[in-house]
């Protein structure tokens, strides 16, 4: 087991971080099919005070496309096609503009940005024009998505605005999450970062996800999740500030 976990680790990464993300890979997609959000967020937290700044967003990204891809799996029926075709496109569009200038921040500027978007995403909700076309959601969401990785709260806005019910939401933001990473993970090959040596950790990671995401969508029906929502809104904000502290320390 010991060996394992050493062959995993990517480079500049402990191998007592690679047993605390795969744990919070499991946890953070189990609580994104049972709760419809907050994994995604939950997981970059984590993950960036672990992984090097500048492989953030790229690992996060694959990671989460496999995670998104299993949530279609189990519930690809659900999923609500017409605003997801129309969400593509407005990605497509927002990942090449993110692109063009994203290689040239700094990784203090990364973590900080990923601190603030994630009190961001607790505490605020994106406007609400934004909640009535899917192309400028999809679009702008996958813009900031080349920064800060995690916009999947930004999206459940426009979600939500569908009135679906819970089954239908939590299929279709899956959906439109998929889309938005792996455009995104395409991009940052194309711009340069080296995913090989990451490649048994994302899998094992992808992995992990999966058994997170088969036990949260048991539960689906059958949990409360209003104190679960106040824990996790608490971890956010406190791994939040962790972020934004470092990224100062760096400056």
């Amino acid at each position: 087991m010991i060996f394992l976990v050493d062959w995993l680790a990517p480079p500049m990464v402990e191998p007592s971080a690679v047993v605390v993300m795969l744990a919070a890979s499991a946890v953070a997609s189990f609580i994104t099919i049972a709760f419809g959000i907050g994994g995604g967020v939950l997981l970059i937290a984590v993950m960036a005070t672990l992984v090097p700044p500048a492989a953030l967003i790229p690992v996060h990204g694959i990671v989460q496309f496999g995670s998104n891809v299993g949530r279609i799996f189990l519930m690809f029926s659900f999923i609500s096609w017409r605003d997801t075709r129309t969400f593509m496109l407005g990605s497509l569009l927002g990942v090449m503009a993110g692109g063009s200038v994203a290689p040239n921040l700094s990784p203090a500027l990364v973590q900080m940005g990923v601190g603030l978007f994630v009190i961001w995403s607790v505490f605020l909700k994106p406007p609400l024009w934004l909640t009535r076309f899917p192309i400028g959601t999809g679009a702008v969401s996958s813009f900031l998505t080349m920064f800060f990785g995690a916009t999947g709260p930004f999206v459940a806005t426009f979600t939500k605005s569908l009135a679906l019910d819970r089954h239908r939401h939590v299929a279709t933001h899956g959906a439109m999450m998929s889309v938005q990473h792996l455009l995104k993970t395409l991009m940052l090959g194309f711009l340069g970062f080296n995913f090989a040596p990451w490649l048994g950790f994302t899998i094992a990671m992808i992995g992990c996800g999966a058994l997170g995401t088969f036990a949260g969508r048991l539960v689906l029906d059958r949990i409360t999740d209003k104190r679960f929502r106040l824990a996790l809104d608490i971890i956010l904000v406190v791994l939040a500030l962790r972020l934004i502290w470092a990224g100062l320390w760096l400056l």
